[in-house]
């Protein structure tokens, strides 16, 4: 069996987050993002299962910018 796991790279958890200043989003300049802790436990699972002998293959997908193969390899 082969598992999909869907990774999101998000700000992360300990930042605090700035709206810009003429509000039209929010300031991602020189800001830390990481793995969304929940896709984190996901990917834990995934790979727990396959130690375990149930599935054959991982594979983790994240749709974003390019920076977000770090997350992935994190």
């Amino acid at each position: 069996m082969k598992i999909l796991v869907a990774v999101k790279r998000v700000v992360d958890y300990n930042v605090k987050v700035r709206v810009k200043s003429d509000k039209s989003g929010v300031e991602t300049a020189n800001i830390k993002f990481s793995m969304n802790p929940f896709d984190e436990i996901a990917v834990e699972e995934a790979v727990r299962l396959k130690e375990a002998g149930v599935a054959t293959e991982i594979v983790a997908v994240s749709v974003g910018p390019q920076t977000a193969t770090e997350t992935l390899r994190t």
